[in-house]
């Protein structure tokens, strides 16, 4: 009796097999549906573009951002796993920009994946956000290890990593899927790389006295958008713009060109 209760039945076991293949089924149409037509496509198109009934999708993933989450899940987990695979490489340098050119050439058209990676707050939930910090950890042992090689520079932090990783995926939206970095993108990789002619930002020269760049700079400072004078206040930090009503334009203008940017996407 207990060999009966510990071994499953062989339909069972059919049935666990064929749960499988139609989850993997479905995730392989949300990805490639996600990413053609955006979160906005039904789940009812995901199921017919993996070959299952509605009710399949609906048992796996009762709403959409579970499929949302699962699909992401699975695009980070790889990631994580690709950067793993990577530590053991004789070239660290050419194994962290391996990875780097990873996420951002598979990245899908939605700003979805991007946002995962770069923050943990909001709407990610906890096994997105576990899937995130596998990532996180595997590419910092990655940074750590090009760091060490001289190849990347020393002054990098995971978070100019994650930083520069939202830009270059913004930019190559506008590339068809799976084709070549663009140029820019390849220009934002470049600046990653160890070059004794680039000032470390993250961390200040402090021998650099003397230098026009760290020290204190005799320039009278002019409002960007009407150009008057702007006057130290001795207290806080320089104020960029000469009046509250200078600031709002700005902050208008900065909305306008966001919001053409949307729409041009």
């Amino acid at each position: 009796m207990s060999a009966s209760l510990s071994t499953p039945e062989p339909s069972m076991v059919a049935a666990r097999a064929d749960a499988r293949r139609n989850r993997a089924l479905v995730l392989a149409a949300a990805q490639r549906a996600f990413a053609e037509q955006g979160t906005s496509v039904s789940l009812a198109e995901v199921a017919r573009r993996a070959g299952v009934g509605a009710g399949t999708v609906y048992r796996h993933f009762p709403t959409k951002t579970d499929l949302l989450e699962a699909v992401m899940q699975q695009r980070i987990d790889r990631l994580a796993t690709l950067a793993v695979e990577y530590l053991d490489a004789p070239d660290p340098g050419a194994a962290f920009f391996a990875v780097c050119t990873e996420v951002v050439s598979s990245a899908p058209r939605s700003q979805a994946l991007c946002d995962v990676i770069q923050s943990d707050d909001g709407w990610p939930k906890a096994l997105l956000r576990s899937a995130g910090d596998r990532f996180h950890h595997a590419l910092g042992a990655l940074l750590a290890a090009a760091q060490r090689q001289g190849t990347v520079r020393s002054d990098l932090e995971i978070a100019d990593v994650l930083d520069v990783f939202t830009g270059c995926v913004a930019i190559q939206r506008r590339q068809r899927p799976g084709g070549p970095l663009l140029r820019a993108v390849a220009i934002m990789f470049d600046a990653m790389r160890a070059n004794s002619g680039i000032r470390p930002v993250t961390k200040p020269d402090i021998g650099a006295k003397t230098s026009n760049e760290t020290g204190h700079r005799n320039e009278t400072p002019h409002c960007p958008i009407c150009g008057t004078e702007i006057r130290p206040t001795g207290t806080g930090r320089p104020a960029r713009y000469c009046s509250a009503a200078c600031r709002q334009k700005a902050h208008r203008r900065r909305s306008a060109r966001a919001a053409l940017a949307d729409a041009a996407r």
